[in-house]
């Protein structure tokens, strides 16, 4: 049976505000008469009213012992009845007509079969894609509240839900079975038998990823894709089935282990395994993916550091630079070897010049024989040794480059300087992923992964394509033209990186250093945006396919844009992208003409007038009043001494955020007290105790049951729900408020002083978290929902001492 915590449906909850007693459960003038004119007692004229406001908050009746007593002591309360009034019917039949009173008071119709009807269908059409009970309750109830009708009993949703379930559940698994062939059905019967080498069996090895996705274990994970791949084509298998079940179906063969699964029917055994199966060839691809991206960025942050040590460096090459001009200019100025060897050379050849003065290119051969006499004039030898001492010259000054490293030293320390003056780290990156270009080719390669455009931009693809036909290439240029003749376009890539990768002495060709290095980098960068996605995976999905069809998108849309404003009930024209621009700047106008209107008024906001940069002014307290002192001592009188457990079951109890936790198939936990063992299990690893350290400190739980529930029934996205669960309790607390007028709030956040933000990952780009909060380490997680805990804590003054859990 599935937990009604777990569930939308409608009931008291345990943390009940001021300002949702007097929003909710305060009559009117009109309800008042119209209850005093149908009963005859105090009794029953508490019960109907009751009964009226519970059913406008809840949709249906509650037992009136159900009613938490603090609504019941408002209720009384607001209408003046005598203390001690309490709510009763002598009769069912009193009870049952007080009902269709409220029915027609509210104008909803009691249908019970047709809501049943609504609740059936609804759970079968969205049973083939959810799968979590809880889930599909949900979605009959707003089904059925849609209907305008009364909600039929929790049991009904229930057992519906289950029994629908099953069913749907059923159909699918045997779909599943029914794609594969007989020989991959016994490939995966083989897996709960076969053991390895170590005496595990193949199974535990598909449960078990491969080592974590580094450079190192590059060959590994190339190994387990490929062993995956050799189970057969679960595309195939998964043909038709959503995403949520696929998952739920996984999960739950991952909380089973080899003895457990032959227990099962083979049909739902196999379909199990090959969920499990799809999600292992996903996350191995998803693996691959990372660990290409992490490589490029860890290679692109270390020319950054190349760069920045060559910026430290800079003075001693620039003087080394300087040093060395400085002596190429002594060779070549006056005194220098080689402005010798000119001067000495320009001597020599005047001889020569007045020898042959009169010739011109036209001379026959007797005019220069006679005026040289028949001989090899001395002028003309005279002329060969000054070009000689001239040459000497010139070679003082090579040769005094080459004791400084040679040509291509001198210029690399050039290149080096005008990289830091442009700020170019680009140049450097292919010196750092050079050792890795091969793998990295590898890993890219459509036998590893298989890359496909999100859009209609493909330039970043068309040039990997460019490069990988090249691969084999060693020069320094490769053709910029690709098999069709056309031009590669890399307009995708920075100013930088086009100038690192376009010689302009070369028209038509691309350095192919930096031509490969431009193109995995901006490969890196289209995964991790999702502008590129890798075919077969889950994290790098292609988003676009995750889309409503835009004909169910049109079913909906009229409420939708009436739910979030963008639209008024009832409104028939047509909603386009330029109506939404125009509303979304219509908004943002007012919103800054508001804000501009209030801001000579607010004396604790500046804008500087140079800068346009806005900034708070440091309050200053004028003190404490003696009222505030007294404030304060009595609610440390009041306040009870809370241990960090109880502070923790008390959350627990009151918010209810363990009913987030539960295991990975969507079934209700097996647990004897899943509230007990939820709240001790986050008390230990909010705490970073070990699960058998903590064992040793808590009587009753053991290491095994501990660390079986924090790794079966916990995850970083329910985390992530239960920390959101914590924030809204402690948003709709009074005391909460008391930082602003309902509308804005202390910008400084000191009324929430929590390690949040001192735990926060980088936060992920492609896929955004509930609660919108995004954590990458479990530990961190746990850490930031346990913080959470105490200052939620600390305002449920004067509640009930309910907690059974408490330390």
């Amino acid at each position: 049976m599935t937990s009604i915590e777990r569930t939308a449906y409608p009931r008291f909850k345990r943390l009940i505000t001021a300002h949702e007693l007097h929003l909710f459960f305060s009559p009117s003038r009109d309800e008042l008469e119209w209850a005093a004119d149908a009963t005859d007692c105090d009794e029953h004229l508490l019960a109907l009213l009751l009964m009226l406001k519970s059913y406008r908050r809840m949709g249906c009746f509650p037992a009136l012992e159900d009613v938490p007593e603090m609504v019941v002591d408002f209720v009384r309360r607001a209408v003046e009845l005598p203390e001690g009034t309490l709510p009763a019917y002598r009769a069912e039949r009193t009870a049952k007509h007080h009902r269709g009173l409220v029915r027609k008071q509210a104008g909803v119709t009691y249908d019970q079969a047709k809501a049943r009807g609504i609740v059936e269908q609804s759970i079968r059409k969205e049973a083939a894609a959810k799968n979590r009970p809880a889930d599909l309750i949900n979605i009959a109830l707003e089904k059925v509240v849609e209907a305008g009708l009364e909600l039929p009993g929790f049991s009904t949703f229930d057992k519906m839900a289950s029994k629908i379930r099953t069913e749907v559940n059923a159909s699918i698994r045997k779909g599943i079975h029914d794609r594969m062939s007989a020989a991959q059905r016994a490939g995966l019967m083989r897996l709960l038998e076969e053991r390895d080498s170590g005496g595990t069996t193949l199974f535990n090895r598909l449960k078990k990823p491969a080592k974590g996705p580094t450079w190192s274990h590059f060959k590994n994970l190339t190994k387990r894709l490929e062993w995956l791949d050799g189970l057969g084509d679960t595309d195939v298998w998964m043909d038709g089935v959503a995403a949520g079940k696929i998952t739920d179906f996984a999960g739950e063969a991952d909380a089973a282990d080899a003895s457990e699964l032959r227990d099962f029917v083979p049909v739902k055994r196999i379909a199990l395994i090959a969920a499990l199966t799809h999600k292992a060839r996903m996350r191995v691809r998803d693996d691959l993916a990372t660990m290409f991206c992490k490589r490029v960025a860890t290679k692109i942050k270390k020319a950054k550091a190349e760069l920045e040590e060559i910026r430290l460096a800079e003075r001693e090459i620039v003087e080394a630079l300087i040093g060395n001009y400085r002596t190429v200019l002594k060779h070549i100025d006056e005194g220098g070897p080689a402005q010798e060897a000119l001067t000495q050379a320009a001597a020599m050849t005047v001889e020569t010049r007045q020898a042959l003065e009169g010739l011109d290119e036209e001379a026959s051969a007797d005019e220069v024989t006679k005026r040289l006499e028949g001989k090899v004039s001395p002028a003309v030898i005279a002329l060969i040794k000054a070009q000689m001492v001239q040459a000497g010259g010139f070679g003082a000054v090579t040769q005094a480059v080459e004791g400084f490293g040679g040509f291509a030293k001198q210029y690399e320390q050039i290149e080096k300087v005008s990289a830091h003056h442009g700020n170019f780290w680009e140049v450097l990156l292919y010196g750092q992923i050079g050792r890795d270009r091969a793998v990295m080719f590898d890993l890219a390669g459509a036998e590893n992964l298989k890359f496909t455009a999100t859009s209609e931009d493909s330039r970043v693809l068309d040039a990997l394509a460019h490069a990988q036909r090249h691969q084999a290439a060693r020069g320094e240029y490769i053709t910029a033209f690709n098999e069709e003749g056309k031009e590669v376009d890399i307009s995708f890539a920075t100013q930088n990186w086009r100038k690192a990768v376009i010689d302009k002495t070369r028209t038509g060709q691309f350095v192919r250093k930096q031509f490969e290095a431009m193109v995995f980098t901006a490969l890196a960068e289209e995964l991790r945006t999702g502008d590129v996605a890798v075919v077969g995976s889950e994290e790098y999905a292609d988003w676009s396919e995750q889309l409503l069809d835009w004909e169910v998108v049109q079913e909906t849309l009229g409420t939708y844009l009436v739910e979030v404003g963008l639209a008024e009930p009832g409104e028939s024209a047509e909603f386009d992208a330029k109506l939404f621009r125009r509303q979304l700047e219509d908004k943002l106008r007012n919103t800054a003409a508001a804000a501009d209107a209030g801001y000579p008024e607010n004396e604790g906001l500046v804008i500087d007038p140079e800068t346009g940069i806005p900034s708070l002014k440091a309050y200053r307290a004028d003190g404490q009043r003696p009222s505030a002192k007294r404030l304060e001592q009595e609610i440390k009188a009041r306040m009870p001494e809370r241990s960090l457990m109880g502070i923790v079951a008390r959350t627990a109890y009151w918010v209810e955020w363990w009913r987030r936790f539960g295991p990975p198939s969507g079934n209700e936990p097996k647990l004897t007290d899943p509230l007990g063992r939820y709240v001790i299990v986050t008390f230990v690893k909010g705490t970073n105790m070990g699960p058998y350290e903590a064992a040793r400190h808590i009587p009753g739980v053991s290491g095994h049951e501990l660390s079986y529930v924090a790794n079966k029934h916990f995850s970083i996205v329910l985390l992530n729900e239960a920390v959101a669960d914590l924030v809204n309790a402690h948003a709709r607390l009074d005391i909460s408020q008391a930082w602003g007028d309902g509308t804005a709030v202390a910008a400084d956040g000191t009324h929430m002083d929590t390690y949040l933000d001192n735990l926060l990952s980088e936060t992920s780009v492609r896929y955004g978290k509930p609660g919108g909060i995004a954590y990458h380490h479990v530990s961190d997680t746990y850490i930031a929902l346990f913080t959470h805990f105490i200052p939620c804590g600390v305002c449920y003054l004067g509640r009930p001492e309910a907690v059974r859990y408490a330390a």
